[in-house]
């Protein structure tokens, strides 16, 4: 990569992370501003996506990112379900804004609005799906990045970073190494070092799946704990027992011996005589 400094060039295992994600499976349609960065065409009508052009890109986004002083100035959009998680991910670990879900019309336009906003710069998951947030930012100047695939258009798009957008790991992928090279030009991590932050984190997820594992964790230590409860009742219950019985021999051998009443009455009552 002659375009690139040589210390910003990927590793073998950043290629084998945006090949196992399916990062470079395009779709069956090419835009016309999307051919530079069509690899070839399947025989199945797919488009693989350049995945060198693609590490540009994602290279060049994190600079442009990096130059702005105050990460707050920088929002990242994603109206798709696929794209939320990571957005979300993307603006805790590197102190951006996170807009998730549906972009409320007049955010970066209408100062009336209560989440009116005036950021710098915006990230997008999908042009198609986030043209709303595109063409207000175009009204206000506003430079645009997006994720974008082989038939996504690109108008009044800045930085396309081509993408497979539709997949939920690619998408995750994509926003998972620009937050770790955005740290690293800012100086917050090493590039010597991996970062511990998992992308896994970024990847969508269903409800149901986040049901069932958040049950299998609460049900293993469960039943842990009710044995271990039971055992010390058990155990409690034989220490008691055995506690009773030395009282009660203890009452019994203190206790003093019963008097008799009736030959006491007798003996001080003068009725007899």
């Amino acid at each position: 990569m002659s375009h690139i400094p040589a210390c910003l060039n990927p590793t073998e295992e950043d290629i084998q992370l945006l090949l196992s994600a399916k990062a470079h499976l395009g779709a069956q349609n090419v835009d016309s501003h999307m051919l530079p960065y069509v690899y070839q065409r399947r025989d199945d009508g797919i488009n693989i996506i350049n995945v060198v052009k693609t590490w540009e890109k994602l290279m060049l986004a994190a600079r442009v990112i990096a130059a702005i002083e105050d990460p707050q100035d920088v929002c990242v959009i994603s109206s798709r379900s696929f794209g939320q998680r990571a957005v979300l991910k993307y603006g805790i670990h590197t102190g951006a804004q996170g807009l998730a879900g549906r972009f409320t019309p007049g955010n970066f336009t209408n100062y009336i609005t209560r989440k009116f906003k005036e950021p710098r710069l915006i990230v997008v998951a999908d042009p198609r799906e986030d043209s709303q947030a595109i063409r207000e930012a175009s009204y206000v100047n506003i430079p645009v990045i997006a994720f974008c695939n082989t038939d996504s258009p690109l108008e009044h798009v800045d930085i396309a970073i081509p993408l497979n957008n539709s997949s939920k790991h690619a998408i995750g992928l994509g926003f998972w190494l620009l937050a770790r090279e955005v740290l690293r030009l800012r100086g917050t991590l090493s590039r010597k070092e991996s970062w511990d932050v998992m992308v896994d984190l970024y990847f969508f997820r269903e409800a149901e799946e986040v049901e069932k594992d958040q049950e299998a964790i609460t049900e293993k230590p469960t039943e842990g704990n009710w044995e271990q409860t039971t055992e010390g009742a058990d155990a409690a219950a034989l220490a008691n027992a055995g506690n009773w019985e030395a009282t009660e021999g203890d009452w019994a051998e203190g206790a003093a011996p019963a008097a008799d009443w009736a030959a006491e009455g007798a003996a001080n009552s003068g009725w007899t005589a």
